[in-house]
């Protein structure tokens, strides 16, 4: 049954931030940036049309000023961010970017060929753009928007595949990965996102320009909001990516998590706020807006970005790639096997602080901590095992932690050995009693059988219910 060991990586720890919390605040951060530099683009081309077809005789200023300066900006900031991103996930999740890579390296690679060219074009226009004529301008522009765009493309097939990997569970399809069930509403979602952060930036921005007349300011901000328009669609994009989600994951969201639901409701809140606010105020009351009501809209957009990658993140539990590998790094075979041989059995990285634990059950505990819980909770601070666990009695731990697919299915299955469990349940106990210098070891014969027993009734298989996982299958 040892088939050797796992490709175990090292573990960062990040102190009392959950990891899955520095992941995605990096990227929550990463994805607004980088949203905004593909709206922008597409903003400025628009600008561009409005300067030199006459129609707007101010764009040009406006395109020569602040606007282009946030978008070399916002690519810039949006390249550091995606190199940290990289950073960050191969440290807390090396096997699940690793998948990505394999899978995906020449997608990865072309996504890479239009991100270059998107940074090219830019700069270009930033350095030569005066001096160009308008022609040149605005197919530099569009050059710029369409890598942009681009970019976007590619890199959603990836993402949207590790929620809905569709037909490549069952073919190993590249097409079929990448062109995945919920490829283009997402798409369609996040180029509506884009142009709508774009727009409310550049209300800011005019804002900013003091040297115009308040007239001048409200033609510029009437042409800009104008980007705010396809948000009647995303009602219609959003129950369609909805709909093609796995039905767990609408479950999570429907009231199954509340978390999910509590961050869905400010995603749906915030995006109907600002619509309304669009659709009524400015384009249907030709309203102005000020500095501050600018910046408050774009304050939303940032909570509805925050609001729904938490969610996209989150209705993948148990899994950080659907059906093919759990959030904490193993697959569904790994989970049978380790239940023979242990999880840590192979595991060549010792302890940070050892001489902490008073014994050597405590130490089998915290890796297994390591191994299998570290990357979504910590001990005792942001999700942590001691709050979660707090009210539980200790045959509670036991049986909880055995089934945890069925105490709750949006957590993977305990993979490894009665040993190991009771070993974990030592170190959520000692740490519930304030971690004291002794602590005897449990070797109760009885109860590592009733965990094998309650091990052997739940299985190796996920929480979701089987039907829905053979429906997806197929």
């Amino acid at each position: 049954m040892d088939a050797g060991p796992l490709p175990y990586y090292p573990i960062n720890d990040f102190g009392p931030a959950m990891k899955g919390m520095v992941i995605g605040g990096l990227g929550i951060f990463h994805v607004f940036i980088a949203q905004f530099a593909i709206g922008g683009g597409m903003l400025m081309c628009y600008f561009q049309w409005l300067a030199m077809t006459g129609r707007v005789p101010l764009a040009r200023k406006f395109l020569d000023g602040f606007f282009k300066f946030l978008v070399l900006v916002s690519f810039v900031v949006g390249a550091l961010t995606g190199v940290g991103m990289w950073f960050t996930t191969i440290q807390i999740s090396p096997r699940t970017i690793g998948m990505m890579v394999d899978e995906f390296h020449w997608i990865w690679a072309t996504e890479w060929t239009f991100f270059c060219l998107e940074i090219v074009a830019g700069y270009t226009f930033y350095r030569y753009g005066s001096i160009l004529t308008d022609k040149a301008r605005l197919a530099l522009l569009g050059l710029y928007s369409v890598a942009a765009w681009g970019s976007l493309f590619w890199i959603n097939g990836i993402l949207s595949w590790q929620l809905t990997p569709g037909d490549w569970i069952g073919s190993g399809s590249l097409a079929a990965g990448f062109f995945n069930p919920s490829f283009f509403p997402s798409l369609i979602f996040r180029t509506i996102v884009s142009m709508t952060i774009a727009g409310l930036a550049a209300c800011v921005v005019v804002n900013l320009m003091l040297e115009l007349s308040r007239e001048e300011k409200t033609t510029l901000i009437q042409r800009a909001a104008r980007f705010l328009m396809p948000m009647v669609l995303m009602p219609i994009v959003g129950l369609w990516f909805f709909s093609v989600l796995p039905e767990d994951s609408r479950d999570w969201v429907m009231g199954g998590s509340v978390a999910m639901t509590m961050f869905m409701t400010i995603a749906v809140g915030t995006s109907m706020l600002i619509g309304l606010y669009a659709l009524v105020g400015l384009i249907g009351q030709r309203l102005y807006i000020n500095g501050a009501t600018a910046s408050l809209l774009c304050a939303l957009a940032f909570a509805a970005t925050a609001g729904g990658e938490f969610v996209r993140e989150g209705v993948r539990k148990p899994y950080t790639v659907r059906q093919a590998l759990y959030s904490n790094s193993l697959t569904g075979e790994d989970v049978a096997r380790l239940r023979q041989v242990g999880s840590v059995t192979h595991d060549p990285y010792p302890l940070e602080n050892a001489s902490q634990y008073p014994n050597e059950q405590l130490k089998l505990g915290a890796k297994v901590f390591r191994m299998q819980c570290s990357v979504c909770h910590t001990m005792s601070a942001t999700n942590g095992l001691t709050h979660l666990t707090g009210t539980w009695t200790m045959e509670q731990k036991r049986l909880n932690i055995a089934q945890l697919q069925r105490t709750k299915s949006f957590m993977p299955p305990f993979a490894g050995t009665p040993e190991e469990l009771e070993a974990l349940v030592q170190l959520v106990t000692w740490e519930h009693a304030d971690r004291p210098t002794s602590w005897p070891v449990s070797t109760d014969t009885d109860v590592l059988n009733r965990i094998q027993q309650w091990l052997d009734d739940v299985g190796t298989e996920s929480g979701l219910k089987p039907g829905r996982l053979l429906a997806e299958a197929g």
